[in-house]
């Protein structure tokens, strides 16, 4: 794509993100895409759709079909089907994969050397929901989100979205930082997760997210973290039931397109895929908190012993070295994040 193009399409995106549009008034401003060549774009999710990113995915395919009039269709492959995040990712970037687009973790980027997105990734980078929300229509967003372009890695970012504060969970009881050294804390392979969980003064093993339950019960790892919904959805409370609140990392996820899959469509579609999206994400925005609260409820009527953590010091201090060496670089721009915090 030429770069005036992709600088006009920065700029309405940006518009979009900023403005606080209703759905049905970006319809009536969108042009006429239901005349173009149709594209089916093949999107993966590592989740269940009935999680709250899922609903995520499946309100932007419902209205990106919508607003194109038919000429864009998504091919939803959600549960894992086709394989983890990283996978996804490594697809997307090959230049011909499969998969078109995705909803990723942001740590899931930090594997492609995004010091940007990693920042997003860091261990309590979000004091609230409202500070992720802030954060999700500044100018920092915007930075954060134009990085995979602008590295050339292959795929573009669309928008955000977030599926929650993530939490410990353990198949034997935990209730402190001190009962979690020494234990085995199942990670993906980003290197910022892996830092925060050794850390923490554990031991920080890479098992597929496929393979969690099993290596949960089987004893392969202790304990893992995920948002809330995801940790019930995934039926995880069944064998790793002690639960701790410590909301040490937000889920901030991206949605992104490869450049192949973008460039073959037209610009009518491009403005579809974006007002989509700003939907999706505000949809995201409504949904989160109420389903965060109705899975802890859900949890508790299971037996999930859950610990609240009135204290989080000992855990940010723990990894304030971390921190220190990861913003170094993008000082400024940690600090444009932090002041979303308002």
């Amino acid at each position: 794509m030429k770069k005036g193009l992709s600088l006009v399409l920065s700029m309405s995106m940006a518009a979009m993100l900023t403005c606080g549009f209703s759905g049905a008034a970006m319809a009536e401003d969108l042009p006429d895409a239901s005349g173009d060549p149709e594209v089916t774009l093949v999107f993966a999710e590592v989740n269940p759709l009935d999680t709250i990113i899922g609903q995520f995915d499946e309100k932007f395919a419902e209205e990106v079909e919508k607003l194109s009039g038919g000429s864009i269709k998504i091919d939803m492959q959600a549960s894992g089907v086709l394989g983890a995040e990283g996978d996804f990712l490594e697809d997307m970037t090959s230049g011909f994969g499969s998969i078109d687009m995705a909803r990723i973790s942001v740590s899931t980027l930090t594997t492609y050397n995004t010091p940007k997105a990693a920042l997003l990734a860091l261990p309590f980078a979000f004091q609230n929901h409202d500070h992720f929300w802030n954060f999700a229509e500044s100018d920092a967003a915007e930075e954060c989100l134009a990085e995979a372009e602008e590295l050339g890695i292959g795929v573009r970012g669309i928008c955000y979205g977030e599926e929650g504060f993530r939490h410990m969970f353990f198949n034997k009881e935990v209730t402190d930082l001190a009962g979690f050294q020494g234990l085995k804390i199942r990670v993906s392979t980003d290197p910022t997760m892996v830092a925060m969980i050794n850390a923490f003064g554990a031991n920080a093993t890479v098992v597929a997210y496929g393979e969690l339950y099993q290596s949960l019960d089987s004893g392969v790892v202790d304990g893992a973290e995920n948002p809330l919904n995801n940790y019930k959805l995934n039926s995880f409370y069944q064998v790793a039931p002690w639960l701790v609140m410590t909301g040490h990392q937000l889920g901030v996820s991206e949605l992104i397109i490869t450049d192949n899959a973008w460039d073959s469509m037209t610009d009518a579609q491009h403005e579809c895929i974006y007002a989509a999206a700003k939907i999706a994400q505000d949809y995201d925005h409504q949904i989160v908190e109420e389903g965060e609260a109705a899975s802890l409820d859900e949890l508790k009527e299971l037996g999930v012993t859950v610990t609240e953590v009135e204290d989080k010091t000992p855990w940010t201090d723990a990894v304030a070295d971390l921190i220190a060496e990861k913003t170094a670089d993008n000082a400024d721009l940690w600090q444009a994040i932090q002041d979303c915090n308002q």
